[in-house]
């Protein structure tokens, strides 16, 4: 890693290990994170993808190993040293994870309930600026999650996500379940608020035209660690039988062919 990439990194993972009982997820796993990157996550099923994105938010506590994020370990933080990271990061689970008792415009405000002094009115207004940013209609935040459309409780959890203008968000499976029109709109918003904002992705995905579409760099979690990271030109040169089969199967060539922002110099 040159001198300018490791300044500009802003989660730091080393020697990580996370299990289950005696069930090894994650053994001696290192990753870095790079300020403004869309970072994909992919591995085969039971790698640990959603695990590594818990762990990382401090959701998961590892069983070894250290994390750092924006110079603070994440692990050892205290009480105030991790609400500070929490107001840093959003995250959006699969398919919004948005509690089913609220509406829309409510969820979105559940985390900006915790700034100080903020009136009713102000914590509505940015609730609804967020609903807006995510392409969801002003109608929909007095709609209850079982009223939306799966695409669009997507966008309502990412809505929720953004809520206290973070850094960087955590993207889990983003696109599971969307239709191919839907999957790919919600790729252009990300490339979209990624530019926009200024954002730092950390999306964690099995779908290969939203690598294709969105990511600078993609993670291949295998044998309980991450296997290579790299471009998706990189992925290629990798001699190992499911980074092989993953990134020059069919469906691969498809993704790599399809006309989409990363795809050109990638198929080259």
């Amino acid at each position: 890693m040159t001198t300018a990439e490791a300044n500009d990194t802003i989660i730091r993972v080393r020697g990580l290990r996370t299990q289950f009982g005696s069930h090894v997820v994650h053994d001696g796993l290192d990753l870095d994170v790079r300020r403004g990157e869309i970072l994909g996550v992919v591995g085969g099923s039971g790698t640990g993808k959603s695990v590594l994105l818990r762990a990382i938010t401090g959701l998961d506590r590892p069983a070894a190993g250290r994390i750092e994020a924006f110079g603070t370990e994440v692990l050892d933080a205290s009480a105030e040293e991790r609400a500070r990271l929490d107001d840093r990061w959003g995250v959006m689970f699969q398919d919004g994870a948005l509690f089913s008792s609220l509406t829309v415009r409510e969820n979105v405000e559940v985390p900006l309930r915790r700034i100080p002094d903020l009136s009713p009115e102000l914590r509505r207004a940015l609730a609804e600026l967020k609903i807006s940013l995510v392409g969801l209609p002003y109608r929909a935040g007095d709609a209850y999650p079982s009223e939306l459309s799966g695409g669009m409780r997507k966008r309502a959890g990412l809505a929720r996500a953004l809520a206290l203008d973070p850094e960087i968000v955590f993207l889990d499976e983003p696109t599971a379940g969307l239709d191919p029109i839907g999957a790919s709109a919600f790729d252009a918003l990300i490339n979209t608020l990624s530019e926009s904002l200024g954002l730092t992705v950390f999306l964690v995905t099995h779908d290969l035209d939203t690598l294709y579409a969105t990511c600078d760099r993609v993670a291949v979690l295998a044998e309980k660690r991450v296997l290579v990271t790299g471009t998706l030109a990189d992925m290629l040169e990798v001699d190992h039988p499911w980074v092989q089969e993953y990134f020059t199967g069919p469906r691969a060539r498809l993704a790599r062919a399809a006309d989409r922002p990363n795809a050109e110099t990638e198929a080259d």
